[in-house]
């Protein structure tokens, strides 16, 4: 440099001021980039192909260590340039700075999480305590001895609640879009997990696992991303029914209480009328079924049907089956509550008729009675119980998307 001509010195550091303020403005756009190509690809009412939503979740996954890096760089070209720039220059590299740094900091905020804040240390009270509308749904779980509701109402605010019922470690999940309510198993390869929403796709929630952070679709129970990839959770039976059913069979069950920071913000008791008008990104045109049309969703022995639930609670009985397997769905007493049994008892195919008064069953062939509980209270049978059958309630649009080969039961 001391030898070169005075000209080409300046055109030199002319030059070496260029690169350096070149790789300034790219690691400050990577920085944003890590926070903007996640947002704009895992956005509500936005369709998620599954190769984008690939790259925005390890876009994201790795936006943390990637945007400290681009803020190292941003740092040491503002220390290198800063005494031979003008003032101008200096202002365009706080700018180009206080970009990078921006990116840094959102790359370890969960958007998500601030829209619906996590209901990190659950408490609960008595089914006589809790203030829950005898005809709101609840999410009820029974592990053992203990058995616990969930509100659908917080659930949907919510998202996710960690807990522990009858010593098994869960995951409650809720997604309104899509109305599905799940309840999985939080062990997967002997490690305990901690659940988290991630955000969205194609209309229905993703979790991540603290432990691991993996992604994981909520309807499905499938690691979508990540090193748990392909793994599959275990699913908790659980029912949705009306709270005042539910009491009636639990009066000793707990119930999940309100988060008082946020009990505002739950969902309103029409939220079903609402999330109905909300734009869906699966194209269910083909299929003539509306996207929003509510099915009871049943797989057996990887065979799946859908139920449209107008018509369960219209025939309050119905005798089908799935593959080879007969099944009952029946409605509750409240009108509202559903669940799916077993045809099967003991190897013995039984054919059931409603009952008269409060909804109970009567097989034809012995002529016991049965509740709701699927167990016989009156005649030869009485002490059999029918064995339940995991269902779930879902949209249309997202049933048919993760169970493309479903089959649609007809009246």
């Amino acid at each position: 440099m001391k030898n070169m001509p005075q000209t080409q010195q300046i055109d030199a550091v002319r030059n070496k001021s260029g690169y350096l303020l070149a790789l300034a403005s790219v690691s400050a756009i990577v920085s944003a980039a890590c926070v903007a190509i996640p947002m704009f690809v895992i956005r509500p009412f936005r369709p998620q192909g599954a190769r984008e939503l690939e790259i925005a979740l390890a876009v994201r996954h790795a936006g943390p260590w990637l945007a400290g890096v681009c803020v190292a760089a941003v740092l040491i070209v503002v220390f290198l340039l800063w005494k031979n720039v003008r003032i101008g220059a200096r202002i365009g590299l706080i700018c180009l700075l206080l970009l990078a740094f921006a990116g840094a900091i959102f790359t370890h905020i969960n958007i998500f999480e601030k829209m619906f804040h996590p209901y990190d240390s659950p408490s609960f009270e008595s089914a006589d305590e809790a203030r829950v509308d005898p005809d709101d749904k609840v999410l009820a779980v029974t592990v053992g001895q203990e058995a616990r509701a969930y509100p659908i109402r917080t659930m949907g605010y919510h998202h996710i609640v960690n807990d522990t019922v009858g010593g098994v470690p869960i995951a409650v999940t809720y997604c309104t879009l899509c109305h599905t309510g799940l309840v999985w198993s939080r062990i997967v390869d002997g490690k305990l997990l901690h659940f988290r929403l991630a955000g969205i796709n194609n209309g229905n929630a993703l979790l991540r696992d603290e432990q691991t952070s993996s992604i994981w679709q909520q309807s499905t129970g499938e690691a979508i991303f990540g090193p748990l990839k392909g793994q599959q959770l275990e699913v908790v039976r659980s029912d949705e029914l009306t709270f005042a059913l539910w009491k009636s069979e639990q009066p000793h069950g707990q119930v999940l209480k309100p988060d008082p920071l946020y009990a505002s913000e739950y969902d309103p008791k029409d939220w079903e009328k609402h999330v109905a008008k909300t734009p869906t990104v699966v194209d269910t045109s083909r299929s003539g079924i509306a996207p929003h049309q509510l099915m009871l969703g049943v797989t057996v022995a990887g065979q799946s049907k859908a139920y449209p639930i107008e018509s369960i609670l219209g025939a309050k009985l119905i005798q089908d089956r799935v593959g080879d397997q007969p099944l009952i769905v029946v409605v509750g007493r409240d009108g509202a509550s559903i669940r799916v049994f077993d045809g099967m008892l003991e190897n013995r195919h039984l054919t059931f008729a409603q009952g008269t008064g409060d909804q109970r069953l009567t097989d034809i062939d012995t002529g016991s009675v049965w509740n709701f509980q699927g167990c016989a209270i009156e005649g030869t049978l009485t002490g059999r119980c029918l064995t339940e059958i995991d269902a779930h309630k879902d949209y249309w649009f997202d049933w048919i998307n993760h169970h493309p080969e479903s089959a649609v039961f007809k009246n």
